[in-house]
């Protein structure tokens, strides 16, 4: 898989990457760490060098992880993040750069390593002045601790705070055909910045797969039961955005969820998705998706496609909403 350049300060990271999060958290009971850790591994035999985890994930997301690469640890890139009290979303954000600290030091335990490549502020902390969080993280590149630093679901007054004091490498938010709201200010703030995109949940949790629809139900703890634009009436309506694509997909003898990707990565030559997943069938898939090549027409298309069939729904709860692009 070919590589892209990711802000400006030298990270370099396969095309698609593979976001762990949904290997412990977020999407139903844990997967089996052996499974976790074979998933890992296929994904590097087929050219993924880019695996994100976090603390909030749970401690066992970072062990996985850092088992997983240790064969490989110096051709890839771990990407951690901190940001929350304890290291739990539930208990509310703390970026103190004591904490910054505590968290890089406990995530190097178990990611097995004595450098974590990508440490990403998880959420902005209104309490923390930005010039704090970016002064501890350069502290920590100073020391060797760490390479590169990234913001998570940053808003572009904040990116700036932080990128005055220690440059960012990468912004990770959502971002996909599903969720475009980082085109209107966020990536033009980043262009001009030299600063890289990660987009998570490039197939918007699953529904630009094509494998979601009205009926579809989901397992106790997967946080899509709660999520506005999972609901039965927002479903039922997005899907015909995906049966869409999914004509265009047959066309390019591709999958609607490789179409998504290929979509993401003709966006902008820093981008650099990370879908997670659980399955190996998926994870070919996926990985698939960096070789489709969409023409100028191909984009016209979906653009039009996007336009006449809005999405309905709120990504996220009200609550939810409140603590991102800060």
């Amino acid at each position: 898989m070919h590589k892209r350049k990711i802000g400006s300060n030298g990270l370099e990271v396969s095309a698609i990457g593979l976001g762990c999060m949904g290997l412990t958290f977020g999407y139903g009971a844990a997967t089996d760490k052996a499974d976790a850790i074979k998933l890992i591994r296929a994904a590097f035999e087929r050219g993924v060098t880019h695996f994100d985890s976090a603390e909030a994930y749970g401690q066992v997301n970072e062990e996985m992880v850092g088992e997983a690469v240790q064969p490989f640890r110096e051709q890839i890139v771990i990407a951690t993040k901190f940001g929350f009290k304890d290291g739990s979303p539930a208990a509310g954000l703390d970026s103190r750069p004591e904490r910054i600290r505590q968290v890089a030091e406990e995530s190097l335990k178990r990611l097995k390593t004595d450098c974590i490549d990508l440490f990403y502020q998880h959420r902005v902390d209104p309490n923390v002045p930005m010039e704090d969080v970016a002064g501890a993280v350069r502290d920590l590149i100073t020391e060797g601790k760490v390479k590169y630093f990234g913001m998570c679901e940053a808003g572009v007054d904040a990116i700036r705070r932080a990128h005055a004091v220690q440059p960012l490498s990468a912004l990770q938010s959502e971002y996909s055909m599903f969720t475009r709201e980082p085109e209107q200010v966020i990536m033009p703030t980043l262009e001009a910045l030299g600063i890289g995109f990660i987009p998570f949940s490039p197939l918007g949790k699953g529904f630009l797969t094509g494998k979601i629809n009205a009926g579809t139900t989901f397992s106790n703890g997967d946080v899509r039961n709660n999520l506005p634009r999972f609901a039965d009436g927002a479903r039922e309506a997005n899907h015909h955005l995906v049966t869409l694509i999914d004509e265009i997909a047959q066309r390019k003898q591709a999958t609607p969820a490789q179409i998504a990707l290929a979509w993401l990565l003709a966006q902008k030559p820093w981008i650099a998705p990370i879908p997670g997943t659980t399955k190996l069938h998926r994870l070919e898939e996926n990985v698939g998706g960096a070789t489709v090549e969409l023409t100028v027409d191909d984009l016209r298309e979906l653009g039009e496609v996007l336009a006449k069939v809005p999405v309905q729904g709120e990504r996220y709860t009200a609550q939810m909403m409140k603590t991102i692009n800060r």
